[in-house]
């Protein structure tokens, strides 16, 4: 579990990929203004947390409030990143005593579908994994183009995210899993949460990963939750602009009203 910063605590829960490493740029930009609480999602073998495949999606929910005991922390504001969304999200409405903000980043929704395309890898994730690399510049390039308009700035983010992707590697079979986890998990009624929520997406024509109208069908859950959009980027604006959106967070957290 990573420990950073002080201030307003904030939990940060990973993506799909489980790994909090790849999510280190947002950490950082993070950490000068907040304590920010960290970790891989407990089935990764890195974690220190427990995980047992007969409890689901369930293991996840249970790791944030470790994470808040380990922490020493009654409450902190709860952000999840694209599947951590739907973990972030949940927790806010089982334990709504222990979330004082919610924030989603390019969240995934429990109402989302996989594509036929998404369903093939999810059926062979390790025979279908080469196919998913090779055709990932595709969907990214155009984001990162976009955020990072130097040549030199998108070469340097590409060695840097490649390291963290190399160093920090993820699990075809455990993402496949995560899925199905959750799409077998009831979900509490997201109306349950109390606390003020915050939507940060990137634009919808450079998010290739998860559709935007998925994330923004938490705005219907949510009562008076804001939605902020990070101009020019799609699904990695926490990577490709981390100030961009440790600033959105430094207001939300602050009580300030964002520009929708």
């Amino acid at each position: 579990m990573i420990d950073r910063g002080h201030g307003i605590p904030i939990v940060l829960i990973p993506g799909l990929h489980g790994r909090w490493e790849w999510t280190r740029p947002a950490v950082e930009a993070l950490a000068r203004q907040h304590r920010v609480i960290a970790f891989s999602l407990c089935d990764e073998r890195t974690s220190p947390f427990p995980c047992d495949p007969d409890r689901a999606f369930e293991n996840y929910v249970s790791q944030v409030g470790l994470a808040l005991d380990r922490a020493g922390l009654d409450r902190a504001v709860i952000a999840g990143v694209s599947y951590g969304g739907l973990i972030a999200a949940e927790f806010a409405a089982r334990h709504p005593d222990r979330a004082s903000a919610l924030v989603l980043a390019s969240a995934l929704h429990a109402s989302w579908v996989p594509n036929d395309e998404q369903q093939r890898y999810l059926r062979s994730p390790f025979l279908l994994s080469p196919m998913f690399v090779a055709t990932s510049p595709g969907r990214i390039h155009p984001e990162i183009a976009a955020a990072l308009p130097r040549f030199g700035e998108r070469i340097s983010f590409t060695a840097r995210q490649g390291a963290r992707a190399v160093m920090a590697p993820t699990s075809p079979f455990r993402m496949a899993r995560r899925i199905a986890w959750a799409k077998s998990h009831q979900f509490a009624d997201p109306r349950r949460v109390t606390a003020p929520a915050l939507l940060v997406t990137g634009e919808p024509g450079l998010d290739r990963v998860l559709p935007v109208d998925v994330s923004r069908r938490y705005l219907d859950d949510l009562d008076g939750a804001e939605h902020v959009v990070l101009k020019d980027t799609g699904h990695m604006g926490i990577l490709t602009k981390p100030d961009a959106f440790a600033g959105v967070l430094e207001r939300f957290v602050n009580g300030a009203r964002l520009s929708a």
